[in-house]
This record gives C-alpha cells, sequence and structure tokens, in this order.
C-alpha cells in the first residue's frame, strides 16, 4: 500500500519558449534589453562562458559529488568546455568532461545558493535561458529567476559561482565563446560492465563520470543515541556517524503508515552521516528539496525516507549510504519533483524506489538512479507511474545475486488515485524507462 500525499497548493512557472527562442540573443524588452541586444543567435553547441578576461566557468577534474563551480582559467579543451542542450523549457548547460549539469543547490530559490555541477535531472533547477545585455549575456535560471554570478564580481581565479539578483553588477555578465564541435565523451564502465550503448530514443542522452566506490556497513561511533519524538532538521544535521534507534512511539518496529519519522526535513534541509537502527520507524520525511548524505538504514521500518513537498522544481538527493531489510520500499516519492539516488547500496528489499501509486493528488514524478548496488533478494528496483508522466533514469546499476534476473529494473504501474494501480509493463522503454541493457551489470 503506497502512502497518500497531503494536497499541495498549485504553482505554475511561465512557459519560457522553445529553445530557440531561449538561446536567441535578443531580449525583447524587459530588465536587460540594450543597444546591442539584437546580435546573431546562439545555437545549440560547445562554449565557454567567461565573466572576467581569461577566466572561464569552470568544471572540477574527476567530480562525483555535487560541488560548487568557480571561474579558473579557460581550458577550452577540458574544464571549460560547456554543452548547450535544448530541454523543455530552456537549455541545460552540460560539462563536456564528465556529462554532469549546472544546478542550483537544492533548487534553492534565494541569492547566494551555490550553483554546482550535478547528476543530470529533469528539473528547473538546471535549466536556463541565456539572454542578451550589453555585448554579452545573462544565463537566468528557470527555477528561480536569478542570474549566474560570480561572487562578489570577483575577478580573481577560484571565486566561486552563485545565483543572486539580475542587474548590472560585475560578475553577471558572460562571454559565450562557440568551440569547434568533438565528439561526445565516453563513459569508464564499471569493471566488468559491458560498455554503454548509445541511449534508447527519448533518454536523456549524458556521458557519466567513473563511478565512485561504494562504501561498506560503517560501524557506529560512540554509544546509541535514543529517539522518542521525531527531530526536526531545518538547516545541517551531521550525526557524527553515530545510530540512531527509535525509543517508545517510534519503536514499535511496524510496517504501520501511520508512524511518525526519526527525522523531519524542512525545505533545503541535510542530513548526513547518520545511522538509523532498529527499529526505525519511518525514517525520513522530507518536506520539499533535501539532501540525504552518508546516510545508513539498519533495518527499514515502513519506508526509509519519504519525499513529499509541493514544488514540482524540488529535488530529494541520497548520496552514499545504504539500506537493508526493506520489507517493501526503501524510498517512497509522494510529492512532485525529482528523487536522485547515487553511490548507494541496497540489500534484501521489496522495491528501492516506488512513486506513489494510489496518492490522492496525483503528479508527473522522476527518479534518477546512477551507482547503485543492489543486492538480492529484492523485487523490483523501481516503480513509476507511465500515465502520469513518470520517468526513471538508470546508469551504473549493479545487481548481486540475482543469477536468474528476477530482479524487475523498471516497473510500470498505471497510477490512481483511489484503489490499488495495476502493473502495465516493465524494462527499458525510452520514455518512462530510460535505461539500456547494457546500464546494468550482473555479478554473482
Amino acid at each position: 500500500m503506497s502512502k497518500r500525499a497531503i494536497r499541495p497548493r498549485r504553482g505554475r512557472i511561465a512557459a519560457l519558449g522553445g529553445a530557440a527562442a531561449v538561446l536567441a540573443a535578443a531580449a525583447a524588452g524587459g530588465l536587460w534589453a540594450s543597444a546591442d541586444a539584437a546580435g546573431p543567435a546562439l545555437g545549440a553547441g560547445d562554449y565557454t562562458l567567461a565573466a572576467a578576461p581569461g577566466l572561464c566557468l569552470d568544471a572540477p577534474d574527476g567530480a562525483d559529488e555535487d560541488t560548487q563551480l568557480a571561474q579558473r582559467d579557460c581550458d577550452p579543451g577540458g574544464a571549460s568546455r560547456w554543452r548547450l542542450t535544448p530541454v523543455a523549457g530552456g537549455l541545460r548547460l552540460v560539462a563536456a568532461g564528465t556529462g554532469r549539469c549546472v544546478g542550483v543547490r537544492d533548487a534553492r530559490t534565494g541569492a547566494g545558493a551555490a550553483v554546482e555541477e550535478q547528476v543530470c535531472a529533469d528539473t528547473a533547477a538546471q535549466t536556463w535561458t541565456v539572454r542578451a545585455v550589453d555585448g554579452g549575456h545573462r544565463v537566468v535560471n528557470a527555477n528561480s529567476g536569478k542570474c549566474l554570478t560570480v561572487k562578489d564580481g570577483s575577478t580573481a581565479a577560484g571565486a566561486p559561482v552563485q545565483q543572486n539578483s539580475c542587474d548590472g553588477a560585475p560578475g553577471k555578465r558572460w562571454t559565450l565563446t562557440a568551440l569547434a564541435a568533438t565528439p561526445a565523451p565516453t563513459a569508464t564502465p564499471t569493471v566488468g560492465a559491458t560498455p554503454t550503448a548509445t541511449p534508447a530514443p527519448g533518454a536523456t542522452a549524458t556521458a557519466t563520470a567513473p563511478a565512485a566506490a561504494i562504501p561498506g556497513w560503517p560501524k557506529p561511533v560512540g554509544a546509541d543515541v535514543p529517539v522518542t519524538a521525531t527531530r526536526k532538521v531545518g538547516g545541517v544535521f551531521d550525526g557524527g556517524g553515530r545510530r540512531f534507534v527509535g525509543k517508545g512511539a517510534l519503536g514499535t518496529g511496524g510496517q504501520s503508515e501511520d508512524q511518525p519519522a526519526m527525522f523531519e526535513l524542512a525545505d533545503g534541509a541535510v542530513l548526513q552521516n547518520v545511522i538509523l537502527g532498529d527499529p526505525a520507524a519511518d525514517g525520513v520525511h522530507c518536506a520539499g528539496s533535501c539532501t540525504l548524505r552518508n546516510v545508513w538504514w539498519e533495518n527499514v521500518g515502513e519506508d526509509a525516507a519519504t519525499f513529499k513537498g509541493t514544488s514540482a522544481n524540488q529535488v530529494m538527493t541520497v548520496d552514499g549510504g545504504g539500506a537493508r531489510g526493506a520489507a517493501d520500499k526503501v524510498f517512497q516519492h509522494n510529492g512532485p519533483g525529482t528523487f536522485v539516488i547515487r553511490n548507494f547500496r541496497v540489500e534484501d528489499f521489496g522495491k528501492l524506489y516506488r512513486s506513489c501509486g494510489n496518492c490522492k493528488t496525483q503528479y508527473p514524478r522522476h527518479v534518477v538512479i546512477d551507482n547503485v548496488l543492489a543486492t538480492a533478494p529484492g523485487k523490483k528496483i523501481v516503480g513509476i507511474n507511465a500515465n502520469l508522466g513518470d520517468t526513471a533514469t538508470i546508469t551504473r546499476l549493479t545487481v548481486v545475486g540475482d543469477s536468474a534476473h528476477r530482479i524487475t529494473v523498471c516497473q510500470r504501474y498505471t497510477g490512481v488515485t483511489s484503489g490499488e494501480p495495476k502493473e502495465s509493463g516493465d524494462g527499458p522503454d525510452g520514455r518512462n524507462c530510460r535505461y539500456t541493457a547494457a546500464d546494468v551489470t550482473y555479478r554473482p
């Protein structure tokens, strides 16, 4: 039985037009209209982006975590090469060397939020528009309406890049220089994996960086911490590697869908370096964009974590950690938005991820799975509602101990608002289940 989501307040992002309009270097009036705003149109392709002489937007070498971008000495053949790719509502800035995307940390909308290199996802926080102004361009985030900015307008190498209000201050005007086309980078396969094939039509075609090593189960640090009431997290909570165990109302160890959470994360909150012991009640609830970094579930209660919230632009990121002993679901997605699971291990589970099949209010939901190690027994990696527009993008999935391939990688359902959803097919289809056979490696 899937959990039911709270009814959201409905919002809307104005349509931003097609890719050609987005990339046109003419801003029709508005805040940044200027005398030279009718220059030649930019096309999709490879560019450098420079806000200060000799310094370019730079992708960190070998980054396998969300890393804030900076300006550094221009390297058009390497870290300074960005691929402008049209997507719905704007364009995506993809690092040509790593296949990772430029996005705003935790999909925040406030001034000063870090702009970083992230695993690509279908989210407005990774969607940008380019507008001509005063001999250069403003690069505007579709989610926040704020501009790509070098902090404090610095002209020093290494200065970090963030989003800020769009005005004439230094560091907010970028020179985009077209580069000669180069072949897309080849993803480095996991040891023993078949080289990645061309994605099926409709799939997101992005290269991936080498897989990060997935750590083994950690030993708790110090004495267990009893949790008798839900801990509310509004900023960053670092558990220091300690084990947190449910007690009292949080200590039943049952499968009731009405259990409270051990941790409740506000929009933008971060939970890290935490081990949830047994029992763990209903794990973690996320009320909006949030990040779970190096969080471990020794024995999943009802769910390990539930993604709620109300914004289509919110992103829940699980980076590192692992879960085992899930009788049903590990991660439950009730609200809208995108759920990212990467560098994660799961053992003895029903489903790793489930988009709510019978919530009273339904949405299109998206899950991105990258570099996950799943060990049998297990039933399904993801379950999505194809009729509601859900998507699952899967790369570098390794399945251990399933020689008969009984674990379903991507199960499609017909989502409903009452009753029970029905299965409608499984396997890659290039539309809802976005992966190929080469994205899945089976090991004994």
